[in-house]
């Protein structure tokens, strides 16, 4: 019972993200990523690879609804999304800590992703940026 309520709060806090908008644009062509705003361009994780056993808690606990377990973008949310989550372990190999740290963060406009900054901690977001680098 308390599983089953847990997930849908979680389910609850995702789907209300998604009508509550988030601070960032996505970009308008298809395969083409947007630029790190200078905020955040060049910044890299602080903490080192074991920052990502933290992260993957964080990342269960507030991610896997619409990333799934794998990241993959594939999560019991994701069917119900449009657009569909982004597909991490992917995204991953294409971009640096300053991109995912600036995502994670802000959250993207017209998507589901919720702006975390002021919900999670940047520890706890850098940790998921350390996690996220382990997907594959």
């Amino acid at each position: 019972m308390k599983t089953w309520m847990m997930f849908a709060f979680v389910s609850i806090f995702v789907l209300s993200a998604c009508s509550a908008g988030a601070s960032s644009t996505i970009s308008t062509a298809p395969g083409v990523l947007p630029t790190v705003p200078p905020d955040y361009a060049g910044k890299s994780n602080p903490f080192g690879s074991d920052a990502a056993v933290a992260g993957a808690v964080v990342f269960k606990t507030n991610c896997v609804t619409c990333h799934g377990d794998n990241g993959l973008g594939d999560g019991p949310a994701s069917q119900t999304l449009d657009p569909r989550p982004a597909n991490l372990a992917a995204l991953n190999q294409k971009v640096g800590d300053d991109y995912l740290y600036w995502r994670i963060n802000t959250g993207v406009t017209g998507t589901a992703m919720p702006a975390w900054k002021g919900i999670l901690s940047n520890e706890q977001i850098w940790e998921l940026v350390a996690f996220i680098r382990t997907l594959k």
